[in-house]
């Protein structure tokens, strides 16, 4: 009988199957991130810390009137009514008021409104913005606008305002609207600033998604939409561009979130500030202007404030007399009413 041992065989021993670490979590928090970096680039407005008012303004009547003929010497190919209007006394006046435009249209739309304010013996300048007032309707000229370049107009229109005029008032609509909100923003020398409908917004794009749209349009190729699809080239004032760009939009949008953006940090330069808005306006989103009127008011800014009721049906450019429909009537009587000393 055998009596050897059996030598001993360890044991087998059975590595567990390998296991990879779940990726879900590093997954999760890139994608997480990529949320964070689309959404800061879509809801936060670019650009707009850079701009900044540069003052200089002119130091007497004479100065003046030279820089309003540098103005003229520079519109060429301008339809003649497009052209900087300067209805003047020929001296110094107690009162200027300055006019300013809106998108797509040019100086005459105020010429009617700006004799009744030099009958009152207001110094008045009406000036063309960048790249409007051309004699060819259909230029795309206007896709060069940008924000600076209306800050630099709006410069220009106060700086030269400063010699025709002891009290300077300026007045926009719509586009010219923000341009003169700007201005009351920032110009401690601007005496009062009538704000009309600025487009801080469009009717119709929901509030939220105001940023997003800006952001988008500056993002992608520039085009250009008709104002009115059936009448498209003869749709009115004849003076006007029939048709609008999106990056020119886009970029009165970005003026417009520059103007809220310090409106929320300090107060208004300006001595005073008078908003007017349209209750029927179906253009502009007049919840972006009662929260930047909101954030002057906090800040204890000299501010009056007037809304046209609805049941007017008064039309978004309520100015413009050669459009349809106007009731100037009703609407030249108030203005001057609220602006006039």
């Amino acid at each position: 009988m055998n009596n050897r041992t059996a030598p001993s065989v360890p044991p087998t021993t059975h590595a567990p199957p390998s296991r990879k670490r779940p990726r879900w979590p590093a997954a999760l928090a890139i994608s997480l991130l990529l949320v964070l970096l689309i959404g800061a680039y879509l809801f936060i407005p670019h650009n707009i810390r850079s701009l900044a008012s540069s003052p200089l303004p002119a130091q007497g009547y004479d100065e003046a009137v030279q820089r309003i003929e540098a103005l003229q010497a520079q519109e060429t190919g301008f339809n003649p009514v497009c052209r900087t209007q300067f209805m003047t006394y020929s001296q110094k006046m107690a009162q200027v008021i300055v006019m300013t435009h809106g998108y797509t249209n040019c100086p005459e739309q105020f010429r009617a409104l700006g004799k009744q304010f030099y009958t009152l013996g207001y110094n008045v300048l009406i000036a063309p913005l960048p790249h409007h007032g051309l004699a060819d309707r259909l230029t795309d000229e206007q896709s060069q606008l940008t924000a600076e370049e209306v800050v630099s107009y709006a410069d220009e229109v106060v700086d030269i305002a400063q010699g025709l005029g002891d009290h300077v008032t300026m007045i926009g609509i719509s586009g010219g609207g923000v341009t003169t909100a700007w201005a009351a923003q920032t110009r401690s020398d601007l005496d009062l600033a009538v704000i009309i409908s600025p487009a801080f917004g469009y009717y119709i794009v929901p509030t939220p998604l105001t940023v997003p749209a800006m952001n988008y349009y500056l993002a992608i190729p520039d085009s250009y939409t008709w104002w009115d699809e059936n009448l498209k080239d003869k749709v009115g004032p004849d003076y006007g561009y029939p048709r609008y760009s999106t990056h020119a939009l886009a970029q009165l949008l970005r003026l417009g979130f520059a103007v809220g953006t310090r409106a929320q940090e300090a107060a208004p330069a300006a001595g005073s500030i008078l908003v007017i808005t349209n209750a029927n306006d179906q253009i502009i989103n007049n919840t972006l202007i009662y929260t930047v009127t909101g954030y002057w008011r906090d800040h204890g800014a000299n501010l009056r404030t007037y809304e046209f009721d609805a049941s007017l049906q008064l039309s978004h450019d309520l100015i413009d007399p050669s459009l349809p429909d106007q009731k100037t009537d009703i609407v030249y009587p108030k203005l001057v009413e609220l602006i006039t000393p």
